[in-house]
């Protein structure tokens, strides 16, 4: 943690919540590495799960990019709605420690899940990720909350150090995944993130006396509503109405070509949830009414931002991984097998065409089932057999026979190999009418052995690749001559040490800076209000956007690819934004809330995320083309436009709060 990153960053050594003229609550601290370990695990998942679903040549599942984005949105749209029900139990049954404690343990189960290579696990853990993101994720904000007095000034500079926490274990999991799946796999990475989960739990365990003045003891408003009749007239309805706009998606083809009926369904399913917490102002009291009704835009403005920042699991890794130049032989020989990939067929599709090619040789046309076996990593015994009978010269060597060296140097090219009955291949025709062609093991199914197909002579010996006659024309087809030395591979920048490091990357280094600027900007006497910081983070993600609209131009839309730089500017830029709004939204929940309503209202903020989640997925299946960045940019630029038309109203609610 960099202390140097806000004025007054010390911790006191009491537990107490009350703090002194220039220090923070010890519990920051513990509330701060339980968050930070948790973050780690959750981006984890953020960074890799799309390029999981999709992966056709690292072991991956091989889905189509429609349905892995459906599954990207949906499961994030539903890891930011159950902090709503989460906020709830705890307000009401477990207290905010407890319901931390449950939901970091539902989700250690849940990446642990995951990281089982199958659908069915995929899927399953996903649904145990979102019950416990629902308990840990408000009710871990709820509590920094708590640790300040009404009023303190050093609040909003408490919820920048506890965003610095989040950021710090976003920018680990990058650095923890690339190793963890260029070493093993994409399943042992979400193994990785399960133990990050089990260690930040232990940490609030360690520290669970030194919470207790930020817990709080669940109780129930009589104006509350019970939560049989929340069950009754939301969820019930929310189900009913999710279900039918599904069933409306189906039937009408201009939702089922567009948008979607998964999307089409999630979104009508959020009106009863969404009219809950409009029905919450109405029935407010006069003394609560101001500060509910100015978190209406406050949730505006976090949706629409979170749309734009969490489509780097989707659409920016989409164009890292596939619209940028991510050589990395730069990268320093003592670190670069952990942290970059060996490139694969599909790479070159768009390389420059100076850039050198794997020899003919090394690539042996085969059909599409073998090609998808070969790209997962599992392949059937009379595949291999059929391999070695068809294809002169190839060689199979087993693991157990094989020198060291061998699997050492290209043990990532390694296939388990199953009996022909635990071996299953679906064919199927993606959104663009192309056929893709899966490969799925059962999660009991025990590998009959490891092998690497490789060419061998007198005078050298390396490894082949097997693809269809399409990957392959694809490859040379805008080639020079150039040819790399057999069993050479060119290293690539993982995708997630792009996406999911750089942002969390800069929000720790320029949060000094911003929490500075502000600083400077008090002690003149030109202060800038919290709202009127939501409206130029708005105004900042709007400036990021186009940049990326000028990163896709200049690649003529996929033609070739882009420099990282592109990218890099892109994540300064939507950085700046996310610190001008993202902590100040979270403050303002617990400033403008009433007590007995926080973990609740958290949950809100929460499900504004959510509906913002669910456009990303939909909007990450898309093409990553210029006049798409530029059309997706007048987003934010209207909700900062209604930033500006409620400022006087916001304004009046924080000054009455003492916010």
């Amino acid at each position: 943690m960099n202390h140097a990153a806000t004025e007054g960053a010390g911790l006191t050594p009491s537990g107490s919540s009350s703090t002194s003229r220039s220090r923070h609550p010890r519990g920051l601290a513990t509330l701060f590495f339980t968050e930070m370990w948790e973050r780690l695990g959750f981006y984890i998942m953020v960074g890799i799960l799309l390029l999981y679903v999709t992966d056709t040549e690292r072991g991956g599942l091989g889905m189509s990019l429609r349905q892995a984005a459906e599954i990207y949105g949906t499961y994030m749209a539903f890891v930011y709605f159950t902090p709503f029900l989460g906020g709830l139990v705890a307000d009401r049954y477990l207290g905010y420690r407890r319901a931390v404690l449950i939901g970091g343990l539902f989700l250690a189960a849940g990446y642990f899940l995951v990281g089982v290579r199958s659908e069915t696990t995929l899927y399953a853990g996903l649904a145990l990720v979102c019950i416990g993101n629902g308990l840990f994720k408000p009710n871990i904000s709820a509590m920094v909350g708590n640790l300040y007095t009404p009023g303190d000034p050093k609040r909003d500079t408490g919820f920048n150090i506890f965003y610095m926490g989040i950021n710090i274990g976003a920018a680990l999991s990058a650095l923890l995944s690339a190793p963890l799946r260029n070493e093993w796999d994409f399943n042992v990475a979400f193994i990785g993130a399960g133990v990050g989960l089990l260690i930040g739990v232990g940490v609030l365990l360690l520290n669970w006396k030194k919470l207790e003045a930020a817990d709080r003891q669940p109780q129930v408003d009589s104006r509350d509503v019970g939560m049989g009749r929340i069950v009754l007239t939301i969820l019930v309805p929310a189900a009913a109405f999710g279900v039918a706009g599904f069933f409306v998606g189906e039937s009408v083809p201009l939702i089922k070509s567009t948008i979607g009926p998964i999307t089409f369904g999630f979104l009508v399913g959020m009106a009863p949830v969404l009219f809950y917490f409009l029905s919450l102002v109405f029935r407010a009291n006069a003394e609560e009414k101001p500060g509910l009704a100015a978190l209406i835009p406050v949730y505006i403005a976090g949706g629409a931002f979170f749309m734009i920042l969490h489509l780097s699991g989707g659409l920016m890794t989409i164009f890292a991984e596939h619209r940028s130049s991510r050589e990395g032989e730069w990268v320093p020989e003592a670190v670069r097998e952990y942290y970059s990939q060996n490139a694969m067929p599909s790479y070159f599709r768009n390389a420059d065409p100076n850039r050198p090619r794997p020899p003919e040789d090394t690539i042996v046309v085969s059909s599409a089932e073998l090609e998808a076996m070969f790209g997962a990593r599992r392949i059937g015994e009379e595949a291999v057999n059929e391999v070695q009978t068809r294809s002169l010269g190839i060689r199979i060597v087993e693991e157990q026979s094989a020198t060291a060296d061998l699997f050492n140097r290209w043990g990532f090219l390694a296939l388990k190999v199953y009996s022909a009955d635990q071996i299953s291949i679906k064919t199927a025709q993606d959104e663009h009418g192309l056929t893709r062609t899966t490969v799925d093991v059962p999660e009991t199914a025990k590998p009959l052995r490891k092998v690497l197909l490789m060419r061998e002579t007198a005078a050298e010996k390396y490894p082949v690749l097997l693809v269809t006659q399409e990957t392959y024309d694809t490859v040379y087809k805008k080639a020079s001559n150039k040819r790399l030395e057999k069993g050479r591979f060119i290293s690539l920048l993982n995708a997630e040490l792009i996406t999911g490091f750089l942002n969390p990357f800069f929000v720790v280094a320029l949060t000094p800076l911003v929490v500075a600027f502000f600083t400077w900007r008090v002690r003149g006497g030109r202060s800038i209000s919290t709202a009127r910081k939501i409206l130029y983070g708005m105004l900042i993600t709007f400036g990021s956007l186009l940049i990326m609209a000028g990163g896709a131009y200049a690649g003529g839309d996929g033609a070739s690819k882009v420099s990282l730089w592109w990218l890099v500017i892109y994540y300064v830029v939507i950085t700046v934004g996310e610190l001008c709004l993202s902590p100040m939204g979270l403050s303002l929940v617990t400033k403008l809330s009433p007590k007995r309503l926080v973990g609740l209202m958290m949950g809100g903020w929460f499900v504004s995320t959510a509906v913002g989640n669910k456009l990303a997925g939909f909007i990450s299946q898309l093409e990553p083309e210029w006049r798409m960045f530029l059309i997706l940019s007048l987003a934010p630029l209207a909700v900062a436009f209604l930033i500006f038309m409620v400022l006087p109203m916001l304004d009046r609610a924080i000054k009455r709060y003492g916010a």
